[in-house]
């Protein structure tokens, strides 16, 4: 019913068929794994000299010079409009704005008299971030993760980016690596980038946690890493948005919407939830005619192909979908928004209101746009300044402290069989006595 494949509207659907509408497209990840253990296994006993084979073979270009030289990223800034500086600049300055705001300081809590205990945030030494570089370069997403981690202090922050077909970096991405103060920048990209960062080579550091977005072979790599002691920022899936509308919203602002995240790719998924059909019509009637629009017309096209609108009996019904598909972007152009976003439960990031587009979560606001995405947002959180740091409790007791909880963690550790656990304690009221 459109000149192009626009997201198929469903009416009133329950039970059975509102689940197999929320699950999203399943991937075979046994052949994936193969493919790309392989590749890891080649980087982790071979290091650079895998790294420049796997750069030549999946970039088409051979490289040198892994690491891009401070003469390279200093140069950028002559590459890069004043325009676009000045809005890389605005955004940082948000962005480091909302996170320190996240900051905590210890506190110390007397749990009894003489037991004190507190916890301190640490900052994780040394971080790795993947920055993709392939139909667009993702410069933002530096200021998402290098701002925040510089900002609470990790001590080494690199990054890798795959090169262009020139073997350079684009230089947006060298001058965010720039003012966001990253310590090294590495022109790799792929699953060999993330092994290189998880196991380091004689020119890549070894890192204690990867962060940052990627197609299906690096989102693999990523998890596989975690095998060898790696730590990573979240699982994550394709780019996805759910716009909930209702006769308040703007139907060229929700078509707007669900485009913005159709272009990020072919498997992005879109979904658009109403309780009026005339809503669901008018939103894909101007899809339609915005769609045709876009350069990256011919990914968003596929991507809508994959995606749905949702006809609900009731704003009830509306809530039980957003809360069951826990999506990435929540955008709601609905009246009494805010009661609404109260109730969600589910969600990487909520945006409330008309004039709240996803884009702006994405580049300026300030939040963070690196989001559990692939129903993930019902266990994870999105980046913030904790992801950048370990949380590590601290206990002192004093001897009046001990005489207090001491009798107690005998009785418990000789109730578990656990007897030099009580030991520990019983030496030392008895050096008390």
């Amino acid at each position: 019913f459109f000149s192009l494949k626009m997201p198929t509207v469903y009416d009133c659907p329950h039970g059975e068929e509102l689940e197999k509408l929320l699950t999203r497209p399943a991937i075979d990840s046994s052949k994936l794994d193969a493919i790309v253990g392989g590749v890891l296994k080649e980087v982790e006993s071979e290091g650079d000299a895998a790294v420049r084979r796997y750069t030549s073979k999946f970039d088409g270009v051979d490289v040198e010079n892994i690491q891009v030289s401070q003469a390279e990223i200093d140069a950028s800034e002559g590459d890069v409009s004043d325009e676009l500086k000045a809005a890389i600049q605005m955004a940082k300055e948000n962005i480091e704005r909302f996170h320190a705001s996240q900051k905590e300081e210890p506190k110390v809590v007397e749990t009894r008299p003489g037991v004190k205990c507190w916890r301190k945030s640490i900052p994780i030494e040394k971080v790795g971030l993947y920055i993709p570089g392939g139909t667009a370069p993702l410069f933002s997403t530096i200021l998402m993760l290098a701002a925040p981690a510089k900002q609470i202090g990790c001590k080494e922050v690199i990054l890798c980016s795959p090169p262009n077909k020139e073997g350079k970096l684009h230089p947006a991405i060298l001058y965010a690596a720039k003012i966001t103060k990253v310590d090294k920048v590495f022109r790799i990209g792929g699953v060999q980038a993330i092994g290189a960062m998880a196991y380091g080579t004689a020119t890549v550091p070894k890192v204690y946690k990867i962060f940052g977005p990627g197609n299906q072979y690096v989102m693999a790599a990523k998890s596989l890493v975690q095998k060898v002691g790696v730590s990573i920022d979240m699982p994550a899936g394709p780019s996805e948005v759910m716009v909930v509308g209702d006769e308040t919203c703007n139907p060229v602002f929700a078509a707007s919407d669900l485009l913005s995240q159709a272009e990020h790719g072919p498997d992005s998924q879109v979904i658009f939830v109403t309780t009026s059909r005339a809503v669901a019509d008018a939103v894909n009637a101007e899809v339609d005619k915005q769609v045709k629009e876009l350069p990256r017309c011919e990914i968003a096209e596929k991507s809508l192909g994959n995606s749905k609108c949702i006809v609900c009996q009731d704003m009830d019904q509306v809530l039980e979908v957003v809360n069951a598909y826990a999506a990435e972007h929540l955008i709601l152009q609905i009246k009494d928004v805010e009661a609404f976003a109260e109730r969600v439960t589910n969600a990487g990031s909520i945006f409330l209101g008309n004039y709240s587009p996803e884009s702006v979560g994405d580049y300026v606001s300030g939040t963070n746009h690196t989001l559990p995405t692939n129903g993930y947002a019902r266990m994870y959180s999105g980046v913030s300044t904790d992801s950048f740091v370990k949380k590590v409790t601290f206990q002192q007791l004093s001897a009046e402290g001990l005489q207090i909880v001491g009798p107690a963690v005998e009785v418990m550790a000789n109730s578990e069989e656990l007897l030099a656990h009580g030991r520990a304690v019983t030496l030392r009221l008895q050096s008390l006595k």
